[in-house]
């Protein structure tokens, strides 16, 4: 389905029924990244699977303003209005996560309980933040350049993912394929727009945040772990859980136990 919201149409799936929970998939993923959990998590739950701008079959705006982190939040509130849905859990990975994290701050109203798989709340210095921003910028400056499929491979190659190397091959395909759906210009502006570098830091903001967390992230994935193990100490009700045996994309390495995670959590 597709939907105007602002100024730019948006494409969402939504599947089962029950009390709202809004998926956000990360940087180069859509609606797809959840298909796995949708059979577990729609017995009990509508799922509101939305494509950021920029990525799966929504719009490809060539402004990088508009790809802003602060107007995807903006985005996804003015999708849960034109659905009437008043409040929703919440269920971010990686990129999705931190949109996420940025939405119940900005929000805390409109979300029930939140799980993050792979999240962080950006980055609290501001030389780091600046050098994030450089590298992304450079990033999508080679993405312009030598297009989607050279890129799609340059992102499957990061150490941040090579944990997913033991996948059966049809889902590392699956995969490939829902990178290849994007565009160079979408991914380009979205690492502009999206950059951690770019969002506000919100490790201040953690120990005011009273909204449910479940932080999950995979043993084999040390730098969000350690994020993880830091957010959770600061945010009054949050509770961390290392999946063993995965590394930064938990849902898809060790599926099973996420399901029974974000079952056991969500009421």
């Amino acid at each position: 389905m597709k939907i105007t919201l602002n100024d730019i149409y948006l494409s969402f799936e939504i599947a089962g029924n029950g009390p709202a929970l809004l998926l956000i998939h990360g940087f180069t993923g859509s609606s797809q990244t959840w298909q796995a959990l949708v059979p577990a998590l729609s017995q009990h739950r509508t799922l509101i699977m939305i494509d950021l701008v920029g990525h799966g079959a929504s719009a490809v705006p060539s402004d990088p303003q508009r790809y802003a982190i602060e107007q995807c939040v903006s985005d996804l509130l003015a999708l849960l209005d034109q659905l009437g849905v008043a409040r929703t859990d919440l269920l971010g990975y990686s990129m999705g996560g931190r949109i996420g994290l940025l939405l119940t701050a900005s929000a805390p109203e409109r979300v029930g309980r939140q799980v993050l798989i792979g999240a962080s709340p950006g980055l609290a210095d501001p030389a780091e933040r600046a050098s994030r921003l450089a590298s992304d910028e450079e990033l999508a400056e080679r993405i312009e350049r030598a297009g989607l499929e050279w890129f799609v491979e340059y992102w499957e190659s990061q150490p941040l993912f090579a944990s997913q190397q033991r996948l059966p091959a049809a889902v590392r395909e699956a995969q490939r394929k829902q990178r290849l759906a994007g565009s160079a210009i979408g991914y380009a502006n979205a690492l502009r727009g999206m950059s951690v570098g770019r969002q506000p830091s919100l490790w201040e903001t953690l120990p005011t945040m009273t909204t449910p967390t479940l932080l999950i992230t995979g043993a084999l994935d040390e730098k969000f772990c350690a994020i993880a193990t830091r957010m959770a100490a600061l945010m009054p009700r949050a509770h961390h859980v290392i999946v063993p045996e995965a590394g930064h994309a938990v849902h898809l390495e060790q599926l099973a136990a996420v399901v029974k995670l974000i079952g056991a959590f969500l009421p």
